[in-house]
């Protein structure tokens, strides 16, 4: 026991120590979850934005990864998301669809000119106005530019035939998800869709049920898809990102200083995603290219123009969203 004027004093002394760690101590510890597993390029790029979080911040916040789905399938983690036991979700924003139907088509199959014409089309007025109804009705927005985070890098054919432009399409028996959109679009080019489970291409290439899938290049070989499809051609069908959506009202609470941490952790993870996924897709080739696997690229144009009158005629028929195809030509 402590006595007389030494001993409150020690003992105030001990107190004012314990209140200075607890502040230099105080942290802001969000939850991020996403489907990768910590070691693959996606996982390096995520992890990097969570230590930059702790860099930039001294150690006030930390993100806290839960890969490989451990928080459960997207559907349970949008939900989670939106009541703000997840806090960042990192994959594709297209899953914003779900309150903001109109998200869905930024990923629009031969409708953009090149990736900086997609780049400038997602940070207009419209797009943003997308993404801040999603915020305003789920709580569920995006953080920064929404295509700072490379998906894919880019998005190829494989195929048993050696297909080298546009007319090499037609007939060609390709798998397709069970999308009406993506299947009318590959149906208009000219290819005879068949829809199946994507753990299923391997064999059905196979057994010749189909002869090509579209493919993020990234995945080509961890699916082993060039060993029945020797064939990789890279027609950039549609562009990607990987959004980083965020639990608004969490953002929303973050002192400014934080949220300044948080955006330039995020913007510099985005230009360690363009390195790593170029690198890795790179690396990739090179291994499957020892192996006798072909690639190139085929002319855009013509898949291009085709799908122009196809869109012009959805949006006669009112099926897309306000606007859409003239801010598309806005910033072409």
């Amino acid at each position: 026991m402590f006595k007389g004027k030494f001993g409150l004093l020690s003992i105030a002394s001990l107190l004012g120590l314990v209140l200075m760690t607890n502040v230099a101590f105080a942290e802001v510890t969000w939850r991020m979850a996403h489907k990768m597993p910590p070691d693959s390029p996606e996982g390096q790029v995520f992890q990097k934005f969570s230590d930059l979080v702790d860099k930039y911040s001294s150690g006030q916040m930390k993100v806290k990864m839960f890969p490989n789905e451990q928080l459960g399938k997207t559907n349970a983690v949008m939900e989670q998301l939106k009541l703000g036991t997840v806090h960042l979700y990192a994959e594709g924003s297209t899953y914003m669809k779900k309150w903001v139907p109109e998200i869905t088509w930024i990923s629009a199959a031969f409708l953009f000119d090149s990736h900086a014409h997609w780049v400038r089309f997602m940070n207009t007025d419209l797009v943003k106005g997308w993404y801040a109804k999603a915020s305003k009705q789920a709580g569920v927005g995006v953080l920064g530019d929404p295509t700072a985070i490379l998906r894919g890098p880019y998005r190829v054919m494989v195929t048993k035939k050696d297909v080298k432009n546009f007319d090499d399409m037609k007939g060609l028996k390709l798998r397709m998800h069970p999308n009406k959109t993506a299947i009318a679009t590959w149906t208009t080019i000219g290819a005879d869709v068949k829809t199946l489970a994507w753990t299923d291409v391997y064999q059905s290439i196979d057994k010749g049920i189909v002869s090509a899938v579209n493919s993020p290049i990234a995945l080509v070989e961890s699916m082993r898809f060039y060993e029945v499809a020797p064939h990789v051609v890279r027609h950039d069908e549609y562009y990607q990102s990987i959004g980083f959506m965020v639990h608004q009202p969490s953002y929303d609470k973050l002192s400014p200083d934080l949220q300044a941490v948080v955006n330039k952790a995020y913007a510099q993870a985005g230009k360690f995603s363009f390195e790593v996924m170029n690198k890795s897709a790179d690396e990739s080739i090179k291994r499957m290219s020892s192996k006798g696997v072909t690639f190139m690229d085929v002319d855009r144009s013509p898949f291009v123009s085709v799908m122009a009158d196809f869109y012009k005629k959805m949006a006669a028929d009112g099926e897309l969203p306000q606007g859409f195809l003239e801010t598309v030509e806005k910033t072409r």
